[in-house]
């Protein structure tokens, strides 16, 4: 168990879905970004969120990814971390690393609401490949559809 003085925790959304990562040994390393906001806002009202990276291991002995296969961009997570300083040379060079190492996760949302965004996201890229397949006609309005998409990765989750 880790040393409960060493440990933080955040609220956030997730950034996007996680990345895993198989290791020799049949372990799993996963990546996941999260966003979480500040404790206070701008001059112009505006609440400012930090994109911060974190990762954790799954044994080889678990099946799948165990409780990272839940989570999906957007949804709305707690985690227990632990940071890690990880020391090693680079082309000569010592180089000092920090990693945000994940103790726990817990879902603050529940099923219904994470399966609806799910679903609300497929069926967003449903519609764009079809009107990518229809041809010169999609082709007239590329801008928006592309700003729309640049938006919806800057922001992973809904605001309304």
């Amino acid at each position: 168990m880790s040393n409960p003085k060493s440990t933080a925790s955040v609220i956030g959304r997730a950034a996007n879905d996680p990345k895993v990562f198989m290791n020799k040994d049949g372990s799993k390393k996963v990546t996941l970004t999260v966003f979480v906001e500040r404790g206070y806002t701008d001059a112009q009202g505006n609440r400012i969120s930090d994109a911060l990276p974190f990762e954790s291991f799954v044994r080889a002995q678990t099946t799948g990814t165990g409780p990272f296969a839940h989570v999906h961009r957007g949804d709305l997570v707690a985690l227990s971390y632990e940071p890690r300083m990880n020391r090693y040379i680079k082309n000569g060079t010592e180089v000092f690393e920090v990693k945000l190492e994940i103790q726990s996760i817990s879902f603050l949302e529940s099923r219904t609401t994470t399966q609806a965004r799910l679903a609300e996201r497929a069926t967003k890229a449903e519609s764009q490949n079809l009107q990518a397949q229809a041809g010169p006609v999609a082709a007239a309005a590329p801008a928006v559809a592309h700003a729309s998409a640049v938006l919806d990765e800057q922001l992973p989750f809904q605001t309304a």
